[in-house]
């Protein structure tokens, strides 16, 4: 069955990443945990342990900015399941809206680093294992950025995710041919930390952008469950799968004018 995949997802302890998790353990695949510190870890397992099979689980910490620890949860993910069949370089951080020569030198370099080099050292690792044991497929979380669009005070996010976007394609050029599955993912506006982070002390910058949001972006519980369904069909190398597409857009603005939504109600 298509849907009985081993799967490691990285940055996977919340938001998109958990959701995820939580997405492919629906559907009856193992899933490896992956967040920076053991706390965030233990506290993701056993929170997706109540809903499901935990011999179907498993949490490591490491950090994707470290080669020898990527190379570390590979080889706990293989012991563990026997193989892994889909890796899913999803860590990633903001720096906040800030513009760049404001940022500090630390901000840019945890940022390339996680968001970029963390999903390389992902692909490389996997790349490398899958073509070992002979089929697997490899995808990273792509976003704002991703196909050029650029945005004030998001310099820093949106360079590493166009540079994201780039290995992408080259890695499904060089992998083309073989058994293994390069792709992307983008999932659109997602009401998660990452979202809403940039306006963080910007009350009216806020309210506008909540305008927007409401219009346009979804909650974790309905896009996750929808790529999942995406990542586990597809036998193609080079796709995006993306949920915010213009025919989405079209019927989003549609859905406005007859109802409003409140995503950030608490």
């Amino acid at each position: 069955m298509k849907s009985m995949k081993n799967i490691v997802i990285t940055g996977s302890t919340r938001g998109i990443g958990y959701g995820l998790a939580d997405a492919f353990l629906h559907r009856g695949c193992s899933v490896t945990i992956n967040g920076r510190t053991q706390e965030k870890v233990d506290a993701a397992v056993a929170n997706l342990s109540a809903k499901h099979r935990p011999e179907q689980l498993m949490g490591f910490a490491c950090d994707v900015t470290k080669f020898e620890q990527v190379q570390a949860l590979w080889n706990a993910a293989k012991v563990r399941f026997g193989k892994v069949d889909i890796w899913i370089n999803n860590a990633g951080i903001n720096a906040g809206q800030i513009p760049f020569w404001q940022l500090r030198p630390d901000h840019i370099q945890s940022g390339v680093e996680t968001n970029l080099i963390g999903a390389m050292n992902g692909a490389a690792v996997a790349i490398g294992g899958m073509l070992e044991q002979g089929s697997g497929a490899v995808y990273s979380m792509e976003g704002l950025g991703s196909n050029g669009r650029r945005i004030k005070g998001l310099t820093l996010y949106g360079t590493t995710k166009y540079g994201l976007a780039y290995l992408t394609d080259a890695l499904a050029g060089e992998t083309r041919g073989t058994p293994v599955i390069v792709g992307a993912i983008r999932p659109g506006m997602v009401v998660t930390d990452l979202l809403t982070k940039p306006f963080e002390g910007k009350p009216a910058e806020w309210e506008r952008a909540k305008k927007v949001f409401n219009v346009l972006a979804e909650r974790i519980e309905t896009v996750t469950p929808w790529i999942a369904d995406k990542v586990l069909a597809n036998s193609k190398a080079g796709i995006r799968i993306q949920w915010l597409t213009p025919s989405r857009i079209g019927f989003c603005v549609l859905r406005a004018l007859f109802s409003k939504r409140d995503l950030f109600r608490r």
